[in-house]
């Protein structure tokens, strides 16, 4: 019997149209069959992914699943992979689940962090997954902000007009800040996030930062959801999915570990 494979992912999403498959697009599920279908001589197969990243988004702990049409060795299916893939893909891992193991809805939390810079980054390749915002003027509303952004809410304000899904109400466990000398790491973890999420989160935060918009102005966009809110979308540059969690741990709870 053919076991379903757990596929660890990291592409850089500069280059792609997104995770999810689109005609005519490059995507990174688009690419992730097209290798499979050539590793399995034509033989189409299905991969889920635990998230669909937007259009400019990394990863680097994507987790999807698929089902074999053959028997093959894990070590065998990650190099045959990466020797198809294009470079900025790579498979960092694969390992036999149970059946019942599913990317997306088994999936108990994730991992987003937003990479901020004052100005363009002087080494190219920091460039290359971050993004660059205006410099916080009024840190002491921006670290209230942080306060304010977690918790069990309905966040139809900071995602798409019509997010396709049956409820916007989500749990954002944490967010964490990592001040640089040159502009600062945001840590989002959350039982999931919305289309643009993130992104419209830290937008926001950065308004508030800004003097551009008030603390008040935000908990209502918060308290009182408001779809298609006027809020600043922070550039997908800056967005990376770093993990995803499968199993209980500290940091999926509303308290600090």
């Amino acid at each position: 019997m053919v076991r379903r494979m757990k596929l660890e992912i990291a592409y850089h999403g500069r280059p792609f149209h997104g995770w999810q498959r689109q005609r005519g697009q490059k995507t990174v599920q688009g690419e992730l069959e097209h290798a499979l279908a050539a590793l399995f001589k034509g033989h189409g197969v299905s991969v889920i992914g635990a998230g669909r990243t937007d259009s400019g988004v990394h990863a680097a702990g994507q987790i999807a699943h698929l089902d074999p049409p053959g028997p093959i060795p894990t070590d065998a299916l990650v190099r045959g992979l990466n020797g198809k893939l294009p470079p900025e893909m790579k498979i960092r891992s694969a390992r036999p689940v149970a059946a019942s193991f599913h990317a997306r809805k088994s999936a108990l939390g994730k991992l987003y962090t937003y990479r901020a810079r004052w100005h363009a980054p002087t080494l190219p390749w920091l460039e290359l997954r971050s993004a660059t915002v205006p410099k916080i003027i009024d840190s002491a509303s921006f670290m209230t902000a942080l306060e304010l952004v977690t918790g069990r809410h309905d966040w139809a304000s900071f995602t798409v007009p019509d997010p396709e899904v049956g409820s916007t109400t989500r749990t954002l466990f944490r967010v964490c800040l990592r001040q640089r000398r040159d502009g600062f790491d945001l840590d989002f973890i959350g039982e999931g996030f919305l289309r643009y999420q993130v992104r419209r989160m830290v937008g926001a935060l950065v308004e508030v930062g800004l003097g551009a918009r008030d603390l008040n102005d935000l908990r209502g966009l918060i308290e009182y959801p408001q779809p298609g809110a006027p809020i600043r979308t922070a550039p997908a540059s800056g967005l990376c999915l770093e993990h995803v969690y499968y199993r209980h741990c500290p940091a999926l709870t509303s308290e600090p570990s």
